[in-house]
């Protein structure tokens, strides 16, 4: 269940009351008048099942709320209520298939932002797996994918081009393409340091490397993998399981191909870092594709039960 709160212009608490009672899955309403200071109006509280939440927001933004009130959404942990239950059934559908629209926008909004704080996860982990290359140690590849963030911005730009936001597919462009390129310079610097205190050498990178071989040797594979990656971590946004998304970071070479590349290059073999380079290419636009097509199939399925949202007339 979710829980709305919204502050609501006098003229309009009837409109917006109306809406609430005549869509499926709401419950728990509740209307103070007069109790919104900032901006000044009403309060209306309500809680609505998942399913019909996307719906429901829909009708208030074209009420004008997000401009002339406010509509805040949270996720409810526990609710001990019948009607609770019965607003859940009456919802068409499963509560983990719900898309929320304007909450994924809002998430990968922020996280395809290109911040500092961005800039340091992706350069440290990019880092740690240049460690990871050249002593072909498989656990610090695996610890520097699941610290690499991403999958934000590649989630952004997936869902930029299905909810058609310009802004936000340049905005995670930037964050990938800056992100990676920062990371990597920096990975080349570091590579020059640990080459200069001895702890990095060139016959460690060229030597036999059999669990880490594979980032600079993309082949079917490497598209393969990806695409499914995009799949879950589209879905694990989608429905909030995080932990899902855990998975997936682990599960994709893209941190490890980009600093594959950068200590390659540091060391100049350009054949590791052209491989390498590739397979982050390849591992990028698999995600991508995948994400992408994955949302516009959500948007399809949950478009074709928008005539079910509404309750019937007499109910």
């Amino acid at each position: 269940m979710l829980h709305l709160r919204l502050i609501v212009p006098p003229d309009r608490t009837e409109r917006v009351v109306g809406t609430i009672e005549e869509t499926v899955g709401t419950t728990h309403l509740v209307v103070l008048a007069g109790a919104a200071r900032h901006p000044s109006g009403d309060l209306v509280m309500c809680d609505v099942a998942r399913e019909a939440g996307d719906e429901l927001i829909g009708h208030l933004r074209d009420l004008g709320l997000d401009r002339d009130g406010s509509i805040s959404v949270e996720t409810i942990d526990l609710s001990l209520s019948k009607r609770a239950d019965e607003a859940e059934e009456e919802a068409p559908g499963e509560p983990a298939d719900a898309v929320l629209w304007e909450q994924l926008t809002d998430a990968t909004h922020e996280e395809s932002t290109l911040s500092v704080t961005y800039l340091a996860f992706l350069t440290l982990a990019t880092m740690i797996a240049a460690c990871g290359v050249v002593l072909d140690n498989a656990i610090l590849i695996v610890g520097a994918m699941a610290v690499g963030p991403e999958f934000g911005p590649l989630a952004g730009f997936s869902t930029a081009v299905v909810q058609r936001l310009p802004r936000l597919a340049v905005r995670s462009l930037v964050a990938l393409v800056v992100g990676f390129a920062v990371a990597m310079a920096m990975t080349v610097a570091f590579s020059l340091f640990m080459h200069g205190v001895g702890l990095f050498t060139f016959s460690m990178l060229e030597g036999d490397r059999p669990n880490t071989s594979f980032i600079y040797a993309p082949d079917a594979f490497s598209f393969v993998v990806a695409v499914l990656a995009g799949v879950a971590g589209t879905l694990s946004l989608t429905s909030a399981k995080s932990g899902a998304l855990v998975g997936v970071a682990i599960s994709v070479t893209t941190v490890p191909a980009a600093s594959n590349a950068a200590v390659a290059l540091s060391y100049g073999d350009y054949g590791q870092a052209w491989g390498s380079s590739l397979q982050l290419v390849v591992n990028l636009v698999g995600i991508i594709v995948a994400g992408t097509l994955t949302l516009f199939v959500q948007k399809w399925l949950w478009t074709r039960q928008r005539r079910a949202m509404r309750k019937p007339a007499g109910a």
